[in-house]
């Protein structure tokens, strides 16, 4: 009997634990010998290892020395070099599969030799980019004998702005989260969210400038009958929110903390409509989360948003527009016939073409194509 493939996923920074992990959990069950090389995320629980190996090789000083810790940066990119190249002398496996790199310019060079390499294109470039910009990304995903887009928009771009060459990108969704749905520690509702008396619009994650929440509340001025929550831990200046939330018709609450996922559940089945204003976007956690509660939602028309919209799985509204955003959210507030129809194609999305299931099979599949083609 052949030994089973060996497959490292790396994430030395833990940019996205609830994605290595639950992709490391579907190429588990295909029967992959999966290891995840990451560090320590200080953040907040993280999912259980589910039949895969975590190795968290990286960062282990300044890990130790916590967020607060007296120039932390700086001790955390001394350990970055020499971690990178303690990895480039222990890497073993068939695979390895990148998930991000921490200093991309200078880890292209620094990657083992191992070969086939894969690398999961998760931010591209942003919009309009400089041509310096597109030589950083050309340099790292040409280091790759594939490169992983989520979208059909996001392997375009590869394509035509980076440089690669067709047959070196490849489409493999990012899967739904359902691994929120049956947390064993979920906790209840916070107290801050708790009485809502009607329908609830949900805007969740990261406060930053680029996810549109100016649009979102002078749309929500013009809807009645709801509240809107926004919950997230913010990385911008939330005072301006605060002031047009209160010229609104409706209530609005803020949960503005970091939020660890035992919290994620109750917030997700509380909402009735889960919206995403945002102005630039490649894809978003946000999404395949609610996907994974079967929420209706409404999208902006940004990166790869508009191919799961083309499921029948969420509404879709041009960027930056509050009064197309304004309708649609009318539109679901006011008919629950409308919310219970998108809610049973974001279940049906989740369970299919986004589950991981779905996901680990068209991955291992990648790899089997790429070792055959190296012999």
């Amino acid at each position: 009997m052949a030994d089973p493939m060996r497959v490292q996923l790396i994430d030395p920074s833990a940019f996205t634990p609830p994605y290595d992990r639950a992709l490391a959990a579907a190429l588990a069950r295909t029967g992959v010998d999966v290891e995840l090389v990451t560090s320590q995320f200080l953040y907040g629980p993280v999912p259980a290892a589910d039949g895969y190996r975590v190795s968290e090789r990286f960062y282990r000083r300044s890990s130790a020395r916590g967020l607060e810790a007296t120039a932390r940066r700086p001790v955390k990119l001394a350990e970055h070099f020499l971690d990178m190249l303690r990895f480039r002398r222990e890497a073993a496996a068939d695979v390895i599969h990148y998930q991000w790199l921490t200093v991309p310019a200078v880890d292209a060079a620094l990657i083992p030799s191992v070969r086939p390499r894969v690398m999961t294109a998760h931010y591209i470039l942003p919009p309009n980019p400089s041509r310096r910009q597109v030589r950083a990304a050309r340099r790292v995903f040409g280091q790759m004998d594939a490169v992983i887009a989520h979208s059909e928009h996001g392997a375009s771009r590869l394509r035509d702005e980076v440089g690669l060459d067709r047959d070196r990108v490849c489409v493999i969704p990012h899967g739904a989260f359902d691994y929120l749905t049956s947390l064993p520690d979920e906790k209840p509702l916070p107290a801050e969210l708790e009485g809502a008396k009607g329908p609830v619009i949900l805007f969740f994650g990261l406060l930053r400038p680029y996810k549109g929440l100016d649009t979102l509340l002078e749309a929500f001025r013009h809807v009645e009958g709801a509240e809107l929550w926004i919950a997230g831990n913010p990385r911008m200046d939330i005072e301006p929110l605060r002031k047009a939330a209160a010229e609104a018709s409706g209530r609005v609450r803020f949960l503005v903390r970091f939020i660890e996922d035992p919290e994620i559940p109750s917030i997700f089945r509380r909402a009735d409509v889960v919206v995403l204003p945002y102005r630039d976007a490649e894809h978003s956690g946000v999404l395949y989360t609610g996907l994974a509660f079967g929420k209706p939602m409404i999208l902006s028309a940004v990166g790869g948003f508009p191919e799961v919209a083309e499921k029948g799985a969420a509404l879709l509204v041009p960027p930056e527009d509050p009064t197309a955003l304004a309708d649609a959210l009318r539109e679901l507030v006011g008919f629950e016939a409308a919310r219970v129809k998108l809610a049973t194609a974001a279940t049906q999305a989740a369970t299919g073409r986004y589950s991981w299931n779905e996901i680990g099979r068209q991955t291992v599949e990648l790899y089997r194509e790429l070792l055959e083609a190296r012999g």
